[in-house]
């Protein structure tokens, strides 16, 4: 009978194939060649892969390693479950949503390691045309069968690539390589990639795209059941998207409180309303330059790095490094993210900042969303998990959207216990980034549940968040785009602070938050019920 650890390391073959950019950003080897396959026939033989190995997980006996097993389950469930939801045939945008726009950001993160990487790397380049043609023909055969993408999106898509084709230097050129690699990289930019690239912005230019007051799944055919399923692959639980839009307006009324208890410290006024205009409108506390954004963030980084000791037993070998988004990504990219360190420890672990129209953007958001991307939130995360080296791979690099996001959502308020934050304006930037988090519930189940259109959308998180137009503008065409993805940083941060609070309980003075941190970090990403399940053993361990 196969093991546990041979269903998982199945699984990671399978998940790796369906995404080798995501396998060669983690480190995984032996998928560098490749470019994903979005072709029907290649989807529904992956799903049917992922519902044997999910069946000979079931009919296993209980082992030795239940926890590996139900991750196994897990997360070929949402292999199932993605392909259901024929994300490639709606998802056109300027992003790294998109199946375009990942080969645009994720590419030039590659980090060459000698003749091997450069032969893989030069196989990607031209695997382009294949690969971007038979994105067109899906998203075109889409869109025939009712399945449009959102017109506006589908705009800044071709302004993306029109980007790119305008670029001095092309982003898609690693700056190392031996002399042969350098000649043939750019005979194959110059010859194959670009021209494929003008070949696909002519093919999703001609797509008719749904207009924005249609902008959610509910007006897709079967839009209910696309939705359905992603709610699944991004909470890791059964609840329904009108449980989580109550959710996101319960959390959203408290944080109004504590929004006026600081407002009336930092600007001498408890009411709500105008504590968001003031945050909106007072230009001290807007970015003057990029640099300025930049060493905030480093500062950040480095203050939490000092402080983490007292609040973890196990700490990342490698420190985190902060950079820029690059500039053709930035109008498209979010107000940040993190790019995880590979396997091999070859490319180290990056937050990249947002500097796009960066004297628009707030100061008082850098220090909360510092924490969250990078110390102690993803960095800690995902480089403790490829740490682990005595866990299957799996286990280390497992896409568990809720325990990814809820960490380091999480991380943010846990910022605040440390004592990260540098003062109250700081701590006003945490309170924005709960808003957000809370308001993604109600945007998100709005936009793809309840029909609302992207300006319903704007107007609630203006309404009811002080952030800047231009990043509720990119948050909510985020939300269009990747349905159910922002559903998973509250949920999966509200889960972590309930086994918590249920572990403090239980043991009293015997807790030892150090240990609680060390344990969630210490099994990889997890789903939400198997998370409770390690936190009650552990409990119970404690005698």
């Amino acid at each position: 009978m196969t093991t546990t650890a041979q269903l998982a390391d199945e699984l990671l073959d399978l998940m790796c194939t369906l995404t080798p950019l995501g396998a060669t950003v983690y480190g995984v080897p032996g998928y560098d060649h490749l470019l994903a396959d979005h072709r029907a026939e290649s989807h529904e033989a992956a799903r049917a892969r992922a519902v044997d190995i999910a069946d000979r997980a079931r009919s296993r006996p209980d082992d030795d390693d239940p926890v590996t097993r139900a991750v196994v389950i897990q997360q070929a469930g949402a292999i199932v479950d993605q392909i259901d939801a024929r994300g490639v045939e709606y998802t056109i945008t300027d992003s790294f949503f998109a199946p375009a726009g990942e080969l645009l950001s994720i590419l030039p993160m590659t980090v060459l390691s000698g003749p091997e990487s450069e032969r893989a790397y030069l196989d990607r380049l031209a695997a382009v045309p294949d690969f971007l043609r038979r994105v067109g023909e899906r998203q075109v055969a889409g869109a025939a069968a009712g399945r449009t993408p959102v017109r506006h999106l589908v705009d800044a898509a071709v302004a993306h690539v029109d980007r790119y084709l305008a670029a001095d230097e092309d982003p898609l050129a690693p700056p190392t390589g031996s002399r042969a690699f350098t000649a043939e990289r750019d005979r194959l930019l110059a010859d194959v990639v670009r021209p494929a690239f003008a070949a696909y912005r002519d093919v999703v230019a001609g797509i008719e795209g749904r207009p924005e007051d249609r902008a959610g799944l509910r007006w897709l055919p079967d839009g209910e059941a696309l939705y359905a399923a992603l709610v699944r692959v991004n909470t890791t639980t059964d609840r329904t998207p009108a449980e989580l839009h109550q959710t996101g307006l319960d959390v959203m009324e408290s944080l109004a409180r504590k929004y006026a208890e600081l407002g009336e410290r930092v600007f001498g006024t408890s009411d709500v309303a105008e504590v968001f205009e003031r945050m909106r409108t007072d230009e001290s506390l807007r970015w003057r330059t990029e640099d300025e954004l930049i060493t905030a963030a480093r500062d950040a980084v480095t203050r939490a790095e000092e402080a983490a000791p007292r609040w973890f037993g196990r700490l990342p070998e490698q420190r985190c490094r902060v950079e820029p988004v690059p500039a053709a990504d930035a109008p498209g990219a979010p107000i940040a993210y993190y790019a995880p360190p590979s396997l091999d420890g070859l490319r180290p672990g990056t937050y990249y900042a947002n500097t796009h129209r960066v004297e628009e953007r707030f100061r008082y958001q850098a220090e909360a969303i510092a924490f969250h991307e990078a110390v102690p939130g993803h960095h800690f995360q995902i480089t403790l998990a490829q740490q682990a080296t005595g866990l299957p791979v799996l286990r280390r690099v497992a896409q568990v959207t809720a325990y990814l996001e809820g960490w380091g959502l999480y991380t943010e308020r846990l910022a605040d216990e440390m004592g990260l934050y540098s003062d109250d304006v700081a701590r006003l930037g945490m309170l924005v980034l709960d808003s957000l988090r809370a308001g993604r519930l109600v945007v998100d189940t709005g936009l793809h549940a309840h029909g609302w259109s992207r300006q319903q959308a704007v107007d609630y998180l203006s309404a009811n968040t002080p952030l800047a137009l231009v990043e509720i503008e990119n948050e909510v065409d985020r939300y269009i785009a990747a349905p159910g993805q922002a559903l998973a940083y509250m949920v999966g941060r509200l889960e972590i602070l309930r086994v918590r609070a249920a572990a403090r309980e239980a043991l009293g003075d015997r807790f030892d938050i150090r240990a609680f941190h060390d344990l969630v970090l210490a099994g990889g990403p997890l789903p939400l019920a198997v998370l409770d399940e390690v936190v009650t053993d552990w409990v119970r361990s404690q005698g």
